[in-house]
């Protein structure tokens, strides 16, 4: 009996697995704005998951709680010394399969560079609440569950992280009407 139920959960946890990738991965790679990094972010989170499975009752919270791993993955990472001590300039031997870069779903080219690296600009929490907030579209409550704070936490560190974002841009050359776009 509990073979068939563990090869059930495993089943489950497959199908999951398969859907929430790319949404994780994409999502990842706007908090870290590293495509590798952020597939490597989602791997990690969709082990925590996978780990905890069994003990996850509410199959309709499984987006959220992936949201939520994938954060925690993300500020574990910043945490880490070695990270920030890594050279990244090297070349890599290997072709990249660019069906799977999580990139591609951000927007076009130009558009998608800019800003990426403005919200590599503006801080962690900032950028996680901006992101969480207008990528993912969670409301305050549901962003403010992932962050594992209040409510006026996340609506002070949007406002601030869209100030931050829209700065950047006009710093980085975005032009007027995308800016414009971000203020509304």
């Amino acid at each position: 009996m509990s073979l068939r139920r563990t090869r059930d959960d495993e089943d489950r946890f497959r199908l999951f697995a398969a859907g929430a990738v790319g949404p994780l991965a994409r999502l990842a790679y706007l908090l870290c704005g590293d495509r590798h990094l952020a597939e490597d972010l989602a791997q990690a989170c969709l082990i925590r998951m996978y780990q905890a499975w069994p003990r996850l009752d509410r199959q309709d919270a499984l987006d959220g709680y992936a949201r939520r791993v994938l954060l925690r993955c993300w500020l574990n990472e910043l945490r880490r010394p070695w990270r920030r001590a890594e050279s990244r300039t090297g070349i890599v031997p290997d072709l990249a399969d660019d069906r799977s870069d999580p990139a591609l779903g951000v927007g076009s080219d130009h558009v998608k560079d800019l800003l990426r690296r403005a919200l590599a600009e503006i801080p962690p929490r900032q950028r996680a609440a901006v992101v969480l907030r207008y990528w993912s579209q969670l409301s305050v409550t549901e962003t403010a569950a992932v962050l594992r704070c209040s409510e006026g936490t996340v609506k002070s560190q949007t406002a601030r992280g869209l100030t931050a974002l829209r700065a950047a841009m006009t710093r980085l050359g975005g032009n007027a009407a995308l800016i414009r776009e971000l203020s509304t």
